[in-house]
Parts: structure tokens; C-alpha cells; sequence
């Protein structure tokens, strides 16, 4: 499974991120997601998705391996975590994220709400994703 934004249906309504920060948090706080939009203006005003790809890079660069991959998403392991936090400085997509409440830094599941709950599909799930040597 894989997360695909299409960042020209984005209207920046933050549906996709109040789902995310109900599903993984409890929390009706939308700045509580495992995800980013980016507002792009002036008007007409663009919006940009930021998504973790489960790329692997901050899995990479975790000095205490502590983030492995598990059944295709990359997942932070909080009893190995130290909280260095080189993780959340190296991501690419900056989708690594600090919670005012841990030391242990959180990234996205994949649990899909973000799409599920988009009111114009401009996150989608993508089940089986092609490889891209295929």
C-alpha cells in the first residue's frame, strides 16, 4: 500500500489532517497529523501535500535502529529510540515529526485516513504500486 498525493485537487480544506490527528492521536487537531499541506500564495492560492513515501531515510540515518520496516511501513520503535532526533532533521518530505508529549519522534502508518476522508481525492491509496523498475 502507498499514499499518492495529486496536490492540483487540494483545496487546503485540512479534512485529510483532522483525520489523521483523530486516527493516530485522539486528538481533534489538525496540527497533531502525521502529515503536511503547504499553502502556496498569493491567490489564487495552490496547496502542496507533503506524504511519507516510506522512502527509508530516516530509518537509514537512526544511529540506534530503531526505525525498521514492518510489513511495508517504516515504524518507530519507542523502547529503542533514544530521541536523538536525527530523523526528523534528515526526511525529505519533513513528515518525521516531534509530539509536544514524547521524546520519541512519529511518522505516518499508512492507516489511510487521509484519503479516506478527502472530500476531493487529492490523497488516494494505492494498493499494489509498480515498482519503479517495472
Amino acid at each position: 500500500m502507498k499514499l499518492q498525493a495529486f496536490n492540483e485537487y487540494c483545496s487546503g480544506c485540512d479534512t485529510c489532517r483532522l483525520a489523521c490527528a483523530i486516527e493516530n492521536f485522539q486528538a481533534v487537531n489538525p496540527s497533531r497529523s502525521l502529515l503536511r499541506i503547504e499553502a502556496r500564495f498569493p491567490a489564487p492560492g495552490t496547496y502542496r501535500i507533503h506524504l511519507c513515501d516510506q522512502c527509508g531515510v530516516c530509518a537509514d540515518n537512526c544511529p540506534e535502529d530503531a526505525i525498521r520496516l514492518k510489513d511495508g511501513v517504516f515504524v518507530v520503535n519507542p523502547d529503542d529510540c533514544t530521541g536523538c532526533r536525527i530523523c526528523v532533521e534528515v526526511c525529505p518530505q519533513a513528515v518525521m515529526f516531534e509530539p509536544l508529549d514524547s521524546d520519541v519522534p512519529v511518522k505516518c502508518t499508512l492507516c489511510g485516513q487521509c484519503a479516506i476522508t478527502c472530500p476531493r481525492q487529492a490523497i488516494i491509496v494505492v494498493e499494489n504500486p509498480k515498482s519503479e523498475t517495472a
